[in-house]
């Protein structure tokens, strides 16, 4: 069993922000696949996708993303799983907007939410960011992160979740090097 982990706020007020990109993509990944049975635990929301040999767990922490290491270290504990069997999905603001790089470990960039998991976990995870872009110089970050994405830049958003969710599909089935074939912009130069 693998582990998709978006971070993410819950609750309605966040669910069009950058920081919930996370949780766009595992919410994209249980549409495409006809997933509807969530149960809460492990302080997250949880559903199980099984498709022949694949087993994997969607997991949207309800800890808000500074703490999202909470309910990654419980479920990979319950399942005796190791870090490596985890793929953490989240924003990135120091990507341009619609920039995906997944990378098998390394640090949290700044990311309180990353910084959260490694404390729990060391660095040995996978992290797939979803580039936001940067805050203009009068807006503060958090006001960014916690901000909706402006109408010019929404077609943008869906194309980079939807390739998001191949991706970690990708990952899922095919393995890390088949996986970073995704990594870059949403139109090569």
């Amino acid at each position: 069993m693998r582990v998709l982990l978006g971070i993410g706020n819950p609750g309605p007020d966040y669910a069009r922000t950058r920081h919930n990109v996370g949780f766009r993509v595992i919410d994209e990944l249980a549409r495409r696949h006809d997933l509807s049975s969530w149960t809460r635990k492990w302080q997250a929301d949880v559903c199980e996708w099984r498709s022949n040999e694949l087993r994997a767990l969607l997991v949207k922490p309800r800890t808000f993303v500074n703490l999202s290491g909470e309910a990654a270290q419980a479920v990979l504990a319950f399942h005796k799983l190791l870090p490596a069997d985890l793929l953490v999905v989240v924003d990135d603001i120091h990507l341009p907007l619609g920039t995906l790089r997944l990378r098998a470990s390394g640090s949290a960039g700044g990311h309180n939410g990353l910084k959260d998991i490694e404390a729990r976990l060391g660095q040995g995870y996978s992290r797939l960011r979803l580039g936001v872009g940067a805050p203009a110089p009068e807006v503060e970050q958090i006001g960014h992160v916690l901000g909706e994405f402006a109408t010019g830049e929404r077609e943008a958003v869906e194309a980079m979740i939807s390739k998001a969710a191949d991706c970690a599909q990708a990952w899922l089935r095919d393995g890390m090097t088949a996986a970073c074939t995704y990594n870059g912009p949403l139109h090569p130069p």
